[in-house]
């Protein structure tokens, strides 16, 4: 899984305006294989709406990935014939790697995608990228499955569409309603961040960028459209479903543990509420009371089961003393990931630790609470043990979650957060969160050309005669890391070309 992303934090949303002078607003990118049939009568209607509709300027990108009909040529044909129209040409095959190239490659900022047979009604192009132009959202997405949406297509498609989305909304807890629907816009700016981060090259491409979207907190917007299958789609389902599956199976074993930096885009952008510090009110204090009165609630159940099962064998004191360990232990896991928000495997241990230290406490609590009663009462019933113990848990659960939120997973705002540091390693919470402290980082493959710093790597290969700016068949390939110095090295190359005269590296 990718974790090479360019470090600083995202600015905040801004407003876009129109300016016929700069440089397009929109980037709708068409990725294609073997659609010579198709393609010039979708791009001619896209051109059409868009310059009758849209009032911003605007570009469409032909992604041609590795087809093997005369769709290359037809792209090409439009490339020179319409101002607006670019087309590059990919040898390898998958509608991820089509997209992350055009839209690496962009300098608009906004960019969108859309499917060639155009099912999707044009009419919501604006509405799904009016919020991103306003600095409202982040991401949009069509949505064929919200209420409002009017869909024609089969049953085995509608089945499979809502199987999948099932699928995600119970293994990885997605919330967007239409993973796959052809449809989708993104903020430059947060693309050249997570893009690194998506390893998929297929149709799995867009719903690993929404979920881990949505899991670094970003705003998603959805957009109800008026869709029309297709039917002679030359997607395979089996194929295609096992692959998605595959990525399922992926992306939530590396959120579970903890393997992607998804901080570096849950920051704040500057506009949100929510970053907005407010004196005496310690930050997300209702929400983790939430989630910690959830997390008790089950683990008393937890407790209350593991006493009584205890109890039948055992004294009370040794019932208690196993049935408040176990628990704890379950309590301090559910705890950690979901009150307080702790991901991954760095200091588990530790927090176990320091978990079991408010087990004593917890226990000195409850076992004097016993020892007093046998003291009182003699022999108690175990409905008087068992109302004892609740009152005893209660205080206890007071006292452990100011002792979780002050002490166990205390937020150190003042320190670095761990493996980072201000000579090197991922950045600290504070220069995250303060933007004087961490400059905006640019996309690595655009910071050292002074040639053309928007598309730097079109300055050094065979450009087509009707666009100077940009090459005829294109078909780059990206690998970026961060180096032992922090510098960050993009290498670009085309197939076909020698490697030690054509390539490029940005350091």
């Amino acid at each position: 899984m990718r974790t090479d992303t360019p470090r600083g934090t995202l600015p905040a949303r801004e407003h876009l305006l129109a300016d016929p002078a700069e440089l397009p607003v929109l980037d709708v990118v068409i990725p294609v294989f073997n659609e010579e049939d198709d393609l010039e009568r979708c791009v001619l209607r896209l051109h059409e709406h868009l310059a009758r509709t849209f009032p911003y300027g605007f570009r469409i990108t032909i992604a041609d990935n590795a087809s093997t009909d005369s769709t290359p040529e037809v792209a090409a044909r439009l490339d020179g014939s319409i101002a607006e129209v670019r087309a590059y040409r990919l040898e390898q095959k998958g509608r991820g790697r089509a997209l992350r190239t055009a839209w690496s490659h962009s300098d608009a900022p906004v960019l969108a995608y859309m499917d060639v047979d155009l099912s999707t009604d044009l009419n919501a192009v604006l509405p799904l990228v009016a919020p991103l132009i306003s600095g409202h959202s982040d991401l949009a997405i069509g949505s064929r499955l919200a209420r409002s949406s009017r869909v024609v297509r089969g049953p085995k498609r509608e089945f499979i569409s809502r199987a999948y989305n099932l699928i995600l909304k119970s293994s990885l807890a997605a919330r967007f309603s239409d993973a796959q629907c052809g449809f989708k816009a993104i903020r430059r700016d947060v693309a050249e961040r997570l893009l690194p981060m998506v390893e998929d090259t297929g149709w799995f491409f867009d719903t690993e960028l929404l979920v881990l979207a949505e899991r670094a907190g970003l705003r998603i917007h959805e957009v109800p459209v008026d869709w029309v299958d297709d039917p002679h789609s030359t997607v395979h389902i089996v194929s295609t479903a096992t692959e998605d599956l595959k990525g399922v199976w992926r992306v939530g074993r590396a959120l579970a543990v903890g393997a992607l930096p998804l901080d570096r885009l849950a920051r704040p952008f500057g506009d949100d509420p929510r970053d907005r510090g407010l004196s005496g009110v310690p930050g997300g204090l209702a929400r983790q009371l939430v989630g910690f009165c959830v997390v008790g609630a089950f683990s008393t159940l937890l407790y209350l089961l593991l006493y009584s099962v205890f109890r039948a064998g055992v004294g009370s004191q040794v019932a208690n003393g196993g049935a408040l360990l176990l628990s704890a232990v379950a309590n301090t896991a559910a705890n950690r990931r979901l009150t307080f928000g702790v991901r991954g495997r760095d200091r588990a241990v530790r927090h176990q630790a320091q978990g079991l230290v408010v087990f004593g406490i917890g226990l000195a609590l409850t076992s004097g609470s016993l020892a007093a009663l046998d003291a009182a009462a003699g022999d108690p019933s175990h409905g008087t043990e068992l109302a004892v113990l609740i009152a005893a848990n209660l205080a206890a659960t007071v006292l452990r979650f100011l002792l979780f939120r002050a002490w166990v997973f205390a937020d150190r705002r003042d320190v670095p957060a761990a493996g980072g540091s201000d000579d090197g390693g991922p950045p600290s919470v504070a220069a995250i969160s303060d933007p004087s402290r961490s400059a905006h980082s640019v996309h690595p493959v655009h910071s050292a050309y002074p040639v053309h710093p928007v598309h730097p790597v079109h300055s050094a290969y065979p450009v087509h005669p009707a666009h100077p700016a940009y090459p005829a068949h294109f078909a780059p390939e990206f690998r970026t890391a961060a180096t032992a110095d922090h510098t960050w090295d993009a290498t670009v190359q085309l197939p076909g070309l020698p490697q030690d005269d054509d390539s490029r590296t940005a350091r």
